[in-house]
């Protein structure tokens, strides 16, 4: 499952889910954004259209973090950082 808020994307990999006890990254959309992730037949899952989430989406990052921290690890967020590889450098850091 994929989709975009205002600048980041979200891709969870449902595979990992059903064996997930906590189903905490609706959990986390439910207490930290506006309840955009929700649970439908055991699978997080879009409480409305694509449309809904890029323009309701808060951006927090709660349900990559708490899947990551309670759950089995599917989500992964890109959010890219305009400017960050130049920085990175001009800084002589890895980019």
């Amino acid at each position: 499952m994929e989709f975009m808020e205002r600048s980041i994307k979200v891709t969870i990999d449902t595979t990992n889910c059903p064996e997930c006890a906590t189903k905490a990254c609706a959990a986390a959309c439910k207490l930290y954004a506006r309840g955009i992730l929700v649970i439908k037949d055991g699978l997080p899952a879009l409480a409305g259209s694509l449309e809904d989430a890029k323009r309701l989406g808060t951006e927090c990052l709660g349900c990559e973090y708490e899947c990551w921290f309670r759950g089995k690890s599917a989500i992964k967020i890109d959010a890219p950082t305009p400017g960050l590889d130049a920085f990175r450098r001009k800084h002589g850091l890895p980019v």
